[in-house]
């Protein structure tokens, strides 16, 4: 039995380690690295409406030389572009590229045409129509208005010159969501059918993680279900869904670009990619987009379109509240929360809670550690109790087996009756483990997916707790550069040594062979998360010397009594 509950704690320690490893960072790291590599050049496109080629150049000046309004809201800076009414320049005003000072804002739209780091990526709005000229990507609107922020929405006018006025109203909070209203008023003599759109066209494919862990690329929620396509499967075939209401849009890691419509309004959602005269999936144009209910219009008659377009970072909170105040359904399922959502969504919201309580996103995760030994602490409390009978117990397991080393049969039945009568289960010891593995996971999740955690600093030299440590110990903090010594920062030091001695304190294996091998796993541990999250490293560093502290105050307990 102490055999089977050794090898079974090894066998899950194994398969946390191996399987985040070679299944998650490994191949995460090998993907971002063949994608740096990739050189994008951009062009435009818009679905229905001929391609126009544009000779690819920097994002600035072809932002410089365009008619614009103003963005500035808390949370966005950037401009409307009034020749075709499209939004197409934004940046994060609270996201920045590094975490170095005076490093640039995180660049989320730029216009057709601009090429690499910041291809073509933009939001456009309107009425489609045969037989009926509408404002298309040449189209110049007209404004009185500068800039637009959370107090003064703008107005865009533009007059077909066949009867028909449009009219354009575009709003914004203080957050990331834009509210756009299209008015379209028929001065003519006869009755046309106009169909509202909105389109989210991206060119190029971005860099993408390629693991199953995180969904990358177009989604929605449409007919009350959440789908998720990856570039590839719209590169092979268009997808297509009929929906009343839901939204549907791009999606980053941290960022999402998603139309809303009103949720009383029946849409055909469409999911494409345009390859155009390029052969090369990073220079085709991916497209999110959704055509509304036909209006037929009689000669001076108005109709109105309202829609929403989001465009920003993926905080739990801010989608929760869109969703409750917009009635979005599944808004925020933009973020991945993966096979254990009933943990991942609870844990993301419980750290932002604590993050915003303490001001630290580090002691967040300290108190966030503690919150779980106290609720654990019962099933905990058995098993160190299990453990520490199994340690008095270890030289009566040690004459056990020198009366009956060459007997394994006997040997088994006598290890139980003492077990039996001494009310000791051994596979108790490994309930810590057990609960470990979701939490593990879900935290993993957490700290990969979750904004929140992005580029928040720890003590000392950690300045992003979603990244790994960066002090490397083998290369002398980066005096000695040798390619093949791998990376080990501090925190999977501490991580390991506190391992060590949480393994100390527990019962050891009688066997020689497999003492040895017990002691191998921190070192191997050790190398194993030194790539991984250092927020992940310091939860568990944490968490190892907090179950120190209660292992020796449980066995020291049961000792007491005992004697």
């Amino acid at each position: 039995m102490n055999n089977h509950n050794f090898i079974v704690a090894v066998l899950l320690s194994l398969a946390i380690l191996v399987g985040f490893h070679y299944a998650y960072e490994k191949p995460r790291m090998e993907a971002y690295q063949q994608q740096l590599a990739l050189k994008k050049v951009a062009a435009m496109t818009k679905p229905d409406v001929a391609v126009v080629a544009q000779t690819p150049r920097d994002r600035a000046a072809i932002i410089g030389e365009t008619p614009r309004l103003g963005i500035q809201t808390p949370e966005l800076h950037g401009s409307i572009n009034l020749k075709g009414g499209r939004i197409d320049d934004l940046t994060l005003a609270n996201y920045h590229e590094t975490t170095e000072a005076g490093s640039p804002e995180i660049t989320l739209l730029s216009p057709a045409g601009s090429i690499a780091p910041h291809q073509a990526y933009f939001a456009e709005f309107g009425w489609l129509g045969s037989d009926v000229v509408v404002p298309d990507a040449n189209t110049v609107w007209r404004s009185d208005n500068k800039q637009l922020s959370p107090k003064q929405p703008v107005k865009l006018t533009w007059d077909n010159g066949k009867g028909l006025l449009f009219e354009r109203t575009i709003a914004v909070d203080d957050r990331f969501m834009f509210t756009v209203t299209d008015n379209v008023k028929n001065n003519g003599t006869g009755t046309v059918t106009l169909y509202p759109f909105g389109l989210i066209a991206r060119h190029g494919k971005p860099q993408t993680s390629d693991l199953y862990i995180m969904h990358e690329g177009p989604i929605g929620a449409l007919g009350g279900q959440l789908v998720e396509y990856k570039y590839k499967d719209v590169v092979i075939a268009k997808k297509a869904a009929e929906s009343q209401g839901g939204w549907l849009g791009i999606t980053d890691k941290y960022w999402l670009m998603a139309l809303v419509p009103a949720q009383d309004e029946k849409i055909t959602a469409t999911f494409t990619y345009d390859r155009g005269a390029e052969a090369r999936l990073d220079q085709g144009v991916f497209q999110s987009d959704f055509r509304g209910t036909p209006v037929s219009l009689a000669a001076g008659a108005v109709a109105e379109h309202t829609q929403r377009f989001f465009a920003g970072a993926k905080r739990l909170r801010v989608l929760d509240d869109y969703a409750d105040q917009y009635n979005i359904p599944l808004f925020y399922d933009a973020i991945d929360f993966g096979w254990y959502y009933f943990l991942t969504k609870p844990f993301l919201s419980l750290l932002d809670f604590l993050g915003q309580t303490f001001g630290s996103f580090g002691l967040a995760i300290l108190a966030f550690t503690v919150l779980l030994k106290l609720v654990t602490f019962p099933l905990s409390l058995k098993s160190y109790r299990s453990m520490a009978k199994m340690r008095l117990l270890a030289p009566q397991m040690k004459a056990l087996q020198e009366r009956f080393g060459e007997d394994k049969q006997r040997l088994q039945m006598e290890t139980f009756e003492l077990y039996k009568r001494e009310k000791v289960n051994p596979m108790s010891g490994c309930l810590p483990m057990l609960i470990q593995i979701p939490v593990f996971f879900s935290l993993y999740k957490v700290l990969y997916v979750g904004i929140e955690l992005r580029h928040a600093p720890f003590y000392g030299w950690i300045k992003d707790m979603s990244a790994p440590d960066p002090t490397s110990v083998l290369t002398l903090f980066g005096m000695v550069d040798w390619a093949f010594i791998p990376h080990l920062g501090v925190w999977p030091i501490l991580m390991g040594l506190s391992m060590f001695i949480q393994q100390r304190l527990s019962p050891q294996p009688p066997d020689k062979t497999q003492a040895m091998v017990f002691m191998f796993l921190p070192i191997m541990f050790t190398f194993m998360m030194g790539s991984m999250a250092a927020g992940l490293i310091i939860y568990w560093t944490w968490s190892n010397l907090l179950g120190i502290a209660q292992q020796w105050f449980i066995m020291r307990r049961v000792g007491e009594r005992k004697a």
